[in-house]
């Protein structure tokens, strides 16, 4: 659990100066990144309504405390992710289509169900505790990635998106125990901790590249352009994404009986970037 508060940010971004290939002349990279944009917000509104859910069953006050925090940080990452769309629709690139799918999958596929009160409703309920906790897992992973992404600095990444991207990964660094903390909390059982890992990382794998796919074919400067593995591991192996043997070794780390959150990442370097991010500095401004 934290030992700080956690609280919600409430920034904002001016889009107009930020180029379609904010990586200059790396639409891969840009793509892939910018399925975050598409993911994220969708996810992070089904967080806050599975955890609206669970608060009557938490007994701890300073978890209770924390799961607040996470909900109001979790729907903050949501609209900063949710205004990047219209910039992308303004260079021609809609992304309506794929949201959509994003969507059902959200709200139908891992939605409330018609379930009886009792054993069958709790149930899937913890399921989706669990699953949180499993996704935040990588997001973690990927807000402590993308904080030390200096190739990214070096290749002239657009300073705006970087500050969302960055201001996003330090909160989830901030908060990266209390999705875990959680499940533990109202559950723990690893055999469901393990069986909604492999659910969470093959959606998140699926969505992703179906996501770059979209982006890649959809991007009104490219003709024939074509997504592969080959050109994620070589971007990981440059340095512009995660990767590809740290992603897998996070794999064993998660499913490990020793695992916690705490871990991964580094609260004191979140902290530090949230006390210089453009956005977040801003933010606290306008609320002192």
């Amino acid at each position: 659990m934290s030992n700080t508060p956690l609280k919600a940010r409430k920034v904002s971004f001016s889009w107009e100066g930020t180029p379609l290939h904010w990586v200059p002349g790396d639409p891969f990279t840009t793509h892939t990144i910018n399925v975050l944009h598409l993911l994220l917000p969708a996810g992070e509104r089904w967080f806050v309504h599975v955890y609206k859910q669970v608060l009557p069953l938490i007994r701890d006050e300073q978890l209770r405390a924390d799961v607040i925090g996470f909900i109001g940080q979790e729907a903050m990452h949501s609209q900063a992710h949710d205004e990047v769309l219209p910039h992308l629709r303004e260079l021609g690139l809609d992304p309506t289509p794929y949201t959509a799918q994003v969507d059902w999958f959200f709200e139908k596929l891992l939605g409330d169900r018609t379930l009886p009160p009792g054993k069958a409703r709790k149930w899937w309920l913890l399921e989706r505790v669990a699953i949180i906790a499993a996704i935040e897992h990588y997001t973690a992973f990927l807000g402590n990635w993308v904080l030390n992404a200096e190739e990214l600095d070096r290749r002239g990444a657009d300073p705006t998106m970087l500050d969302l991207l960055r201001w996003h990964g330090a909160e989830e660094v901030e908060h990266r125990s209390v999705a875990f903390d959680l499940f533990m909390h109202v559950d723990g059982s690893y055999r469901r901790r393990a069986r909604t890992w492999a659910t969470a990382f093959a959606a998140l794998m699926f969505l992703w590249q179906r996501g770059s796919r979209f982006f890649m074919a959809n991007d009104p400067t490219l003709v024939d352009a074509h997504v592969s593995f080959k050109d994620f591991y070589v971007a990981g192996k440059r340095g512009t994404l995660p990767a590809t043997g740290d992603m897998l070794r996070s794999i064993p780390r998660y499913l490990s009986r020793a695992y916690h959150p705490s871990q991964e990442g580094s609260t004191e370097q979140a902290v530090a970037y949230l006390a210089s991010s453009p956005a977040a500095v801003a933010a606290e401004k306008r609320a002192g």
